[in-house]
């Protein structure tokens, strides 16, 4: 390299991409170690009158742009997104649409935890020290969440979640390989099965060792699950009837000076590096039905990473035909950086791969 091509090198950082190129910025996040790529400019219009309306239209019509941002080179195998929307209504602040590697899932907590502080740190709000109330609308209906800021710094984010529910304690399931399997259904945004470590006799534990066990065991429960148990069904809406993924728990957590440990494999096998908001909103419900929890009470739940949310329980309401609580989850989300990603519509991985 000559004296003059690394001149060039430093006095030349910037590539502005070809008018054909399509160019998408993102604020990147994480929440517990989970990541959340939030779509700020860049994403093509979406159609319609709801946050329903908005997630038909893009798995309809961009889902290609999903792959490309979650999937490699630009992604990888267990990347998070989202999208704003408008919101339904003039009562909301804005809609959200949750991205992963299998589609778009109803519910994401960690996803309202980061969008929520990131309101806050590009002030798309007016910003007061204390509890900054925002209503998103999910998939699965509005959520309400509370940033807590202190000398203009969020310090931390809890939300209510929609009302949760218990569709089953204690199911059976067989599974190749693991046999029967002792499992709760429930719904805290999204439908789970809940399998408790202490009924069921695995050969893994909770532990980033048996990431590769987690995924395939996980993933072998839910698809068993989806085939046997008819009950997995919203009582308002049909795109909302499906079982999203295994969740394994572990209670025997007190000498680590937590309650619980959740690890939660979703979508086409994502571990969840955060104890999964949706996931402990479910919880609640579970536990409120066995008198394990109770108003002013919390829970504290780690993660495989562990990171810790706190999920508590706030009313309870009737819904459709199911008790239903109000939950509420706790936890912090962080900047990790600012991208412009770039689709050359002449490259042949455009839409993106994984490989896992």
């Amino acid at each position: 390299m000559s004296k003059n091509t690394y001149q060039n090198i430093l006095k030349k950082t910037s590539f502005t991409p070809p008018k054909s190129w399509l160019k998408i910025q993102t604020i990147d996040m994480h929440t517990g170690g989970e990541p959340l790529r939030v779509i700020v400019d860049g994403f093509p219009e979406l159609k319609g009158n709801s946050v329903l309306d908005y997630r038909r239209y893009c798995k309809e019509n961009y889902d290609e742009l999903r792959t490309a941002l979650m999937f490699e080179p630009r992604g990888h195998a267990d990347m998070y997104g989202c999208i704003l929307t408008p919101p339904n209504d003039d009562g909301g602040d804005f809609g959200i649409l949750f991205l992963h590697n299998e589609g778009y899932s109803t519910m994401c907590g960690h996803a309202i935890i980061a969008i929520s502080t990131l309101a806050i740190e590009m002030n798309w709000i007016e910003v007061k020290d204390g509890d900054n109330i925002l209503k998103i609308d999910a998939p699965c209906g509005r959520i309400t969440s509370f940033a807590n800021v202190l000398n203009g710094k969020v310090t931390g984010v809890r939300f209510h979640c929609v009302p949760s529910f218990v569709v089953g304690l204690d199911r059976k399931v067989e599974v190749k390989g693991l046999g029967t399997v002792t499992y709760d259904l429930a719904y805290g945004g999204a439908f789970y099965a809940y399998v408790d470590m202490a009924k069921n006799n695995f050969n893994f534990d909770l532990t980033s060792n048996s990431y590769r066990q987690l995924i395939n065991k996980g993933m072998d429960i839910k698809h068993a699950v989806m085939k046997i148990d008819k009950e997995i069904l919203h009582p308002f809406e049909g795109d909302l009837s499906f079982l999203y993924g295994t969740i394994f728990i572990d209670n025997n957590r007190q000498a680590s000076g937590v309650d619980s440990r959740n690890v939660c494999v979703f979508a086409e096998g994502e571990v969840d590096r955060c104890p999964t908001g949706s996931g402990v909103s479910g919880r609640m419900a579970i536990h409120k039905a066995r008198k394990e929890i109770d108003y002013g009470e919390t829970m504290t739940i780690e993660s495989i990473t562990d990171s810790v949310f706190k999920g508590s329980v706030v009313s309870e309401e009737d819904y459709g035909s199911f008790k239903a609580v109000i939950p509420q989850v706790e936890g912090t989300a962080y900047i990790t950086g600012m991208q412009t990603f770039v689709i050359d519509p002449n490259d042949p991985m455009k839409r993106g791969f994984i490989l896992r």
